[in-house]
């Protein structure tokens, strides 16, 4: 199975070796500074490749907000209809992009709605391939370039639950989505700007009454994706 070309995979080249070692020795120096200051970011990688290798570890997750001062999250009931979505939880991702995308996007001020993903597919026993990835707001609010200054949260990945597989025909579907049914107090977290994410220009706008619609007649035709 394929993706659509719409859906984008993470920019290349990867970080090489050197890269991924000083990535290692600022993620211990930040997690032993503790959460109480941002991680002071001075290394020549982007931090989104910095972000990415942090959660491709294994043992962190994180969370986008605009919020810099969070010292403690609390589950909470979102606006979501799936299966393991509606739940009373705090969520995070197994991925570096996808949180910064929520932290960038200024939704206080300029209301919108949201169609996202990061997704990684597996064929068969296959191993589960490259995230791929999908961010579109409500096209009103696109034109009014919504973003701000925010923040990425790492935290312990001790109390979440992955998000369960789905099948669609022989290829398996992982949602880079994690719920944790109790209050999450962060390690460490980072600064971002919106030009720190580097899908900012490729932020899609959807009508969203069409959109609704569209959900409407097809509930597994995520995103609903619909060509200029």
């Amino acid at each position: 199975m394929k993706l659509p070309a719409y859906w984008m995979t993470r920019p290349a080249p990867p970080p090489d070796r050197g890269t991924s070692a000083s990535f290692d020795r600022l993620l211990e120096q930040a997690l032993a500074n503790g959460p109480d200051e941002p991680i002071d970011y001075r290394l020549e990688a982007p931090k989104w490749q910095f972000l990415c290798h942090a959660a491709d570890r294994g043992r962190l997750l994180l969370h986008g907000s605009g919020d810099p001062a969070i010292s403690r999250f609390e589950p909470r009931q979102p606006d979501d209809n799936s299966e393991f979505g509606n739940r009373r939880a705090v969520f995070a991702a197994g991925d570096g992009l996808w949180p910064m995308y929520y932290a960038i996007l200024d939704r206080d001020r300029h209301p919108m709605s949201l169609i996202n993903g990061c997704v990684r597919l597996a064929s068969g026993s296959e191993r589960l391939g490259e995230p791929h990835y999908y961010f579109s707001i409500s096209a009103q609010a696109l034109k009014q370039q919504p973003w701000r200054p925010g923040t990425v949260y790492l935290l312990p990945a001790g109390t979440f639950e992955l998000q369960p597989r789905m099948r669609v025909g022989d290829v398996s579907v992982q949602l880079a989505q994690w719920a944790s049914p109790v209050p999450v107090t962060p390690v460490a977290k980072l600064a971002v700007q919106p030009e720190d994410f580097p899908f900012l220009d490729q932020i899609r706008g959807h009508d969203d009454e069409r959109l609704w619609t569209r959900a409407a007649a097809d509930p597994d035709g995520f995103p609903w994706h619909e060509e200029a």
